[in-house]
């Protein structure tokens, strides 16, 4: 019966709309997605010991949160405090990051884990009724301002790295910084020697100045692995309307961040993070699934709905959306997202085919990056 519902579904034509869905048809679409959430912060948790199997303690995620929520695909964080740019011992923290994935995650929950460096190695482990378990480098000052460290995190699994974090780099901007500084020569080098190596450039913390810095310097698309529109949330980390046409016309997308101040405006003006004169304990007012829904539609308007992707930032928000509170919520979001007209073909991009195009187009640019720069690092000077 199954089967033939979602084949019911399947082929609904682009501008179908239904007025309602039943939980059985709202299932049927959201298995039919590889889910693929770009980043994801339990590994600050992992790396103290806690246990992503356990229920106790847990906050967004946990292996019985992914599962219900139909996870895929989740890229991990290989998080780097920006306070360790003055003390030293960045690229440590970034070692012991990896190592909580690969090993406290992926090697220590085999069933349900599977480490993961490509496209083809999502879609089979999804085949394997398993996880794909995925990392993503948070900071760039991980790697000390030495480019050549780059091939050592690849070597070992990071797929992405985001630029910044909160602090500006000797080689690229934050968005937290108010210089608005842009990227080095040295800045250059490192966007060069991610696309030969096939990491994707992440400009999810980027200064203004830096992200159009590296839409000139990159030879392959980029993104973003969690900000979302700040036409809707007008702060820093989210990105304004024409940087968000500039990573479509790059091939790249934009993965919502589902923390409540990137969503609504009403959030992020009661939130002390974003306005520090509020008492530290103030808690920010609660977005709606609706105003999560509306950074969709509002992609989907400007730039098309094959631009947009999944990136929660569960673990590493302290207020989720009523309706998506933690992973395994997921299935609340396919529902809102039909009953507001997106058809099923347009979730199943959203959700994962868009990021599996993307992924698999900076793979084909190192794949010919290689081939005419085949010295590296040096070809990058």
């Amino acid at each position: 019966m199954l089967r033939f519902l979602l084949l019911g579904l399947l082929l609904l034509p682009l501008g179908a709309q239904k007025k309602t869905w039943t939980d059985e048809e709202v299932m049927a679409v959201h298995r039919s997605a590889v889910l693929i959430d770009g980043h994801n912060d339990v590994t600050s948790r992992t790396v103290r010991g806690w246990d992503i199997s356990s229920e106790k303690d847990a906050r967004h995620t946990s292996i019985a949160k992914l599962r219900a929520g139909g996870t895929a695909a989740q890229f991990f964080a290989a998080y780097v405090s920006a306070g360790l740019i003055e003390s030293g011992g960045s690229a440590r923290r970034a070692l012991e990051m990896i190592d909580t994935i690969r090993h406290d995650i992926a090697a220590r929950h085999p069933a349900h884990f599977m480490l993961a460096t490509t496209a083809d190695g999502i879609e089979a482990a999804r085949k394997s009724g398993r996880i794909a378990a995925l990392i993503g480098i948070e900071g760039g000052h991980a790697i000390e301002n030495e480019p050549r460290l780059l091939r050592a995190f690849y070597d070992l699994g990071a797929r992405y790295m985001t630029l910044t974090h909160t602090r500006n780099l000797e080689w690229a901007g934050s968005s937290a910084e108010k210089d608005n500084r842009g990227l080095s020569e040295l800045g250059r080098r490192i966007i060069a020697e991610m696309n030969r190596l096939g990491m994707m450039v992440d400009v999810a913390h980027v200064s203004d100045r830096t992200f159009w810095d590296v839409i000139e310097a990159s030879r392959a698309p980029v993104f973003s692995s969690h900000s979302s529109a700040r036409a809707l949330s007008n702060i820093p980390r989210n990105m304004s309307d024409d940087m968000i046409r500039a990573v479509a016309k790059k091939g790249g997308l934009v993965m919502i961040n589902l923390g409540c101040e990137f969503i609504s405006q009403r959030s992020a003006d009661t939130s002390p993070w974003i306005n520090p004169s509020l008492p530290k304990n103030a808690r920010c007012a609660q977005a709606t699934l609706d105003e999560v829904v509306a950074h969709f539609e509002h992609i989907r308007n400007i730039a098309g709905v094959d631009f947009i992707g999944l990136g929660s930032d569960f673990d590493g928000v302290s207020c989720t959306p009523a309706g998506l509170e933690d992973v395994s919520k997921w299935p609340n979001l396919t529902r809102r997202l039909l009953e507001k007209g997106f058809t099923p073909e347009e979730i199943r991009k959203i959700y994962g085919g868009n990021f599996l195009r993307f992924m698999r187009a900076v793979e084909q640019a190192a794949q010919e990056l290689s081939r005419t720069a085949p010295a590296g690092l040096s070809a990058a000077r």
